[in-house]
């Protein structure tokens, strides 16, 4: 038993800190990111649970030119997740969905004391649902917000001052099944096989809204999720159809610039969203998403782990890794005349035909 037991909180009869579902991958998990629209500088960090495995875990990424460094954390998972924290990594709920504090104690030359203040209401996206054959890989249930930041990061000895009226992100907050910890035999080869996805997300906020895309497609460009809301600050939710989507990508590169999104009211009229990068940050190059080969989510460290990794991304080893997964990029945006800040997160990995990729090697001309 945990502190949560003393609320009216239960959903199965079981105590809070024992997942309903025995599945291996049950996890659940904070994302946040925070940047100073520059594109000079842009930090990405979270922390997750994984009460089948055992397991707790935070990272804190960071880019500043041509370097992207990541922190790490792991431990043993425990029963108080009224305290978030995971070594020198932890979260404060001060309001709950309007204003969190992130706070990551000096390790290795990074550190930060970050507080959030949601700048809309939460969203609550679409259940996500993926599988295998008859398998479930992933069945998750997420909210989203946009929002700004204060407070300090350091790194190296250099301190960026975080004000709110510079510095913003988005966070969610995500929880159900999906591929955590070690990996497992595979069994028969998946029939069909795996050929690749196409993944795209837009939280951005802007002066009036704030408008949240999450869509996701099959290498034939089949859509198997599709969830686009604009919120305004008295919370009216308004769902923008089915967005069109080009994206534009560097020549030579799977690395996307930008994007050209255009989506429509319930009342038929189109809204024209262009989004363009100012800075790119690979996910599964120390942050853990993806297939990262140096850190994977919920997989045991020992206790009290922490370690420092950097990485060059012009290194030919790193540079090579960066096509086979999302990427999240430092976002400006322009929607109605506003223009907006945020997130823009992409990844084209493997075949997807409405993209001209014919496999995993194609790229852009």
């Amino acid at each position: 038993m945990g502190p949560l037991d003393e609320y009216p909180l239960h959903q199965a009869p079981l105590p809070i800190g024992w997942a309903a579902s025995t599945d291996r991958n049950f996890y659940d998990r904070s994302y946040f990111n925070a940047h100073d629209r520059t594109g000079e500088v842009f930090c990405i960090f979270g922390h997750g649970y994984y009460p089948n495995l055992g397991t707790k875990d935070a990272f804190f990424l960071v880019r500043r030119g041509d370097t992207q460094t990541a922190v790490h954390f792991g431990d043993r998972i425990d029963d108080d997740r009224l305290h978030q924290h995971v070594g020198g990594y932890r979260v404060e709920v001060v309001e709950p969905l309007q204003r969190l504090r992130v706070v990551v104690e000096e390790a290795e030359g990074i550190a930060a004391d970050l507080t959030w203040e949601g700048l809309f209401p939460v969203v609550r996206e679409q259940p996500h649902v993926m599988r295998a054959g008859s398998r479930v890989t992933l069945d998750a249930q997420r909210f989203a917000q946009v929002g700004s930041w204060s407070g300090t990061v350091v790194v190296d000895g250099s301190t960026y001052d975080v004000t709110p009226d510079r510095w913003l992100g988005s966070r969610d907050r995500s929880w159900g099944i999906r591929p955590v910890g070690e990996a497992v035999p595979a069994g028969a080869p998946a029939d069909p096989e795996f050929e690749g996805m196409w993944w795209l997300y837009v939280p951005m906020a802007f002066e009036d809204f704030a408008v949240v895309l999450i869509i996701q497609e099959e290498p034939d460009g089949l859509r198997t999720l599709n969830d686009c809301t604009r919120i305004w600050k008295d919370g009216r939710v308004e769902q923008l159809g089915w967005p069109l989507v080009t994206v534009h990508y560097a020549s030579g590169t799977r690395v996307p610039t930008g994007a050209s999104i255009t989506c429509t009211t319930p009342d038929g009229k189109p809204v024209q969203l262009e989004v363009e990068s100012l800075l790119p940050v690979p996910l599964h190059v120390g942050g853990g998403y993806g297939g990262d080969p140096d850190w994977g989510h919920g997989v045991w460290k020992g206790p009290g782990f922490t370690e420092r990794v950097s990485y060059d991304l012009t290194a030919s080893d790193v540079a090579g890794r960066v096509m086979f997964g999302v990427i999240d990029h430092v976002g400006r945006g322009v929607c109605d005349g506003q223009e907006g800040w945020g997130l823009f997160e992409h990844g084209s990995i493997g075949r997807h035909d409405p993209s001209g990729f014919a496999d995993f090697f194609s790229l852009a001309p």
